[in-house]
């Protein structure tokens, strides 16, 4: 995973020192996830992952679950019991064991939930009725952005990316609740049908909520969605808010008060507590100026609307049964094809994340990640370092001195493994017994906080994008840092009691995917220093290109359900790391056990374990709403695309599993990637 909203012989000694030797060690396969029915060149996807498949049906809650979700369950499991270990205590008031204990039984007491009903947010629908012309209707609704309610454009505060040492405030496209511009512009069978819920779901609860009724109802349906149209009309898509340059528009905040006379900035910003603002980012200038024309040309009872659907909409699942039991149906069953919402239990854990991260994290990491397995890892980091390092000197097509300068940004990496070296203070964040209320203070703390901490103020690369708890990590060009949490260093990614083919195979590649992010199609475009520059020669940059564009076309090509191809460009940066991880992890495996090689074992080579390896981090099941939904949206190809799709560019991989043209996923040498 990528953010901005992801090994040399020295490892042979450090594995075996954990674990003991190398022939002692486990393959870290389970043959039970394999179906040796399928042959190796034709799906090796469903060679590697076919047993897993079968015996991990998915379940009414899930609408796609694969390893991540796998490893994923059982760390909520263990958050489960050291949180409600806290809530059984009696803490002192105020403390973050209070805190924590606080925020999970809010969730809990549905008997509470059920009784208040939509009382919760019925002071701010109120309000919202009270309004009397736009100005205050923008005040109102400035207000409720601080409180996590959307609207229609949003703000955060980050490195600014050509002055990468110095945050920077950055207005963006917002606005549109069910997230892409497709979804209203598309007409497509599939595509309308979610249209029509989306309209059904609005209708649904503007009726619960007293917003309107009877025949009513469909008149100002219509007008919400008629809004949210026009505003993902002029929307940018996925793919083109990926590109870092078009999407950077710097200003001082006077010209901002000049160019978009429109919106009251100095009340929007004044409202969260951002004060003396020098200097803005507004990264898509035609979407802000429609928000302008859209405020001033539509009337205030639509625009009062909208706000009352977004209060609603943000709330719905913090409220009764039957308020969830709403948003649950339009989000998780039509548009993502669940069938059963999570237990309340998992929504309370994921309700305490979402509040209080880090101070979970803290209790998580103490518990279950000695300061040992950090240290394994930071090394291992840095011996897949040294291999990226011997695969920018193997190409040929790159220049000496652009070669230079990508070493100095591979040696300036940032890592972080495991958790961060100082902890996020909670002590003014106010919890109490109410859900909605405790979500709505949460957002406020994290506003507030962003603000104290990085307006008109370096960078601090101390921070992190993730808790120690999840499962997954990241590649951040603005700090140049690869981050892997403390959630993911375990099997089937990380497993000390196994052999280097499979570790190298599965942490491996996940370290080498996110240092390669540095160097994909967007990363390469930023400096050592995380600054948005040009170090490439032109010839340089002209080659790389070429070379990417084989990707994209290649997965342009998939046609990942009938009639619905995917997306290459949207997923090209994320095609190109998990291609460069291979790579790199791959020759790292070669390196680490050229003096000592290892031996077959459970009927598979080292080489073929290694990618075998590789397969059963993506295994998984998938519906086909979950597909088409994250076809639309995610940069990240769907699993079985990150084997099938990836593998074929992979000389090594046709060497280990004899694949031959006779294959169907063979792939003529002179149409394979060629990038690392």
């Amino acid at each position: 995973m990528k953010l901005k909203q992801s090994l040399s012989i020295m490892a042979l000694a450090i594995l075996a020192s954990c674990t003991g030797q190398q022939g002692a060690l486990t393959t870290g396969i389970d043959l039970n996830n394999l179906d040796t029915t399928a042959a190796p060149g034709t799906d090796f996807y469903q060679f590697a992952c076919g047993g897993w498949m079968k015996a991990n049906p998915l379940t009414a809650e899930y609408s796609r679950f694969g390893s991540f979700d796998q490893l994923a369950e059982n760390n909520n499991t263990q958050l489960r019991e050291l949180i409600e270990g806290v809530a059984a205590k009696k803490n002192a008031p105020g403390s973050i064991a209070d805190k924590i204990a606080q925020m999970y039984n809010s969730v809990m007491d549905s008997v509470s939930l059920n009784k208040q009903g939509i009382e919760p947010i019925r002071k701010d629908l109120q309000r919202i009725d009270q309004v009397a012309d736009k100005d205050e209707l923008f005040r109102l609704a400035s207000s409720f952005n601080v409180s996590g309610i959307g609207g229609f454009f949003g703000c955060f505060i980050d490195a600014d990316i050509k002055d990468s040492k110095n945050n920077l405030v950055q207005i963006m496209q917002s606005g549109l609740v069910m997230g892409q511009k497709e979804y209203y512009l598309d007409n497509d069978s599939a595509t309308t049908t979610i249209r029509e819920a989306y309209k059904k779901y609005m209708s649904d609860l503007f009726q619960r909520c007293k917003v309107a009724e009877g025949d009513e109802t469909k008149a100002r349906v219509d007008g919400v969605l008629a809004l949210e149209t026009r505003l993902a009309k002029i929307s940018r898509s996925r793919t083109e808010l990926r590109d870092d340059e078009k999407n950077y528009n710097k200003m001082t905040f006077d010209q901002l008060l000049t160019d978009f006379p429109g919106i009251d900035w100095k009340y929007y910003f004044n409202v969260q507590g951002a004060k003396d603002i020098r200097e803005v980012s507004v990264g898509q200038p035609e979407v802000i100026h429609e928000v302008e024309k859209i405020w001033a040309e539509t009337p205030l009872d639509v625009l009062k609307d909208y706000t009352r659907w977004r209060l609603i909409d943000t709330a719905a699942g913090c409220l009764d049964d039957e308020m969830r039991a709403a948003s649950f149906n339009f989000y998780g069953k039509v548009m993502s094809g669940r069938e059963e919402d999570r237990p309340r239990w998992k929504r309370a854990v994921a309700a305490t994340e979402g509040a209080l991260g880090e101070a979970v994290g803290q209790l998580y990491v103490e518990k279950y990640f000695p300061a040992e397995a950090k240290e394994r890892m930071v090394q291992l980091v840095k011996n897949l370092q040294v291999a990226l390092g011997e695969r920018i000197d193997a190409q040929e097509w790159m220049s000496d001195s652009t070669k230079a300068v990508a070493h100095d940004k591979l040696n300036a990496f940032i890592v972080k493994v495991g958790y961060p070296d100082k902890w996020k203070d909670y002590s003014t964040l106010e919890i109490g017994r109410n859900y909605w209320e405790n979500v709505k203070n949460a957002a406020v703390w994290q506003t507030h906080d962003e603000i104290e901490r990085k307006l008109n103020k370096p960078v601090d690369n101390t921070v992190w994008y993730m808790t120690p708890q999840t499962v997954n990590a990241y590649y951040n060009p603005t700090t140049n840092e690869i981050c892997f949490p403390a959630g993911i260093l375990q099997p089937p990614f990380f497993d000390m009691q196994a052999d280097d083919a499979f570790n190298y195979g599965a942490i491996g590649v996940v370290i080498g995917h996110e240092m390669t992010h540095g160097f994909d199609d967007q990363g390469s475009k930023f400096d050592k220093d995380g600054n948005l520059r040009q170090w490439w020669t032109e010839e340089d940059r002209k080659n790389f290109e070429e070379r990417t564009y084989v990707m994209r076309d290649f997965f342009n090509n998939i046609e990942v359900l009938p009639g619905l191809c995917g997306n290459g460009q949207l997923t090209l940066g994320e095609n190109m790391a998990d291609h460069g991880g291979l790579m790199v992890s791959y020759q790292a495996f070669k390196n680490a056990t050229k003096d000592a090689p290892l031996a077959d074992k459970d009927g598979f080579t080292p080489e073929q374990r290694f990618f075998l390896a590789y397969a059963g981090v993506w295994a998984a099941n998938i519906r086909d709403e979950e597909i088409r939904k994250r076809t639309k949206s995610d940069p990240h190809s769907l699993g079985r695309w990150r084997v099938n799709g990836a593998l074929p560019h992979i000389d090594a991989w046709y060497e280990a599993f004899g694949i031959t043209e006779q294959d169907p996923m063979f792939v003529p040498k002179e149409e394979r990637a060629t990038i690392w």
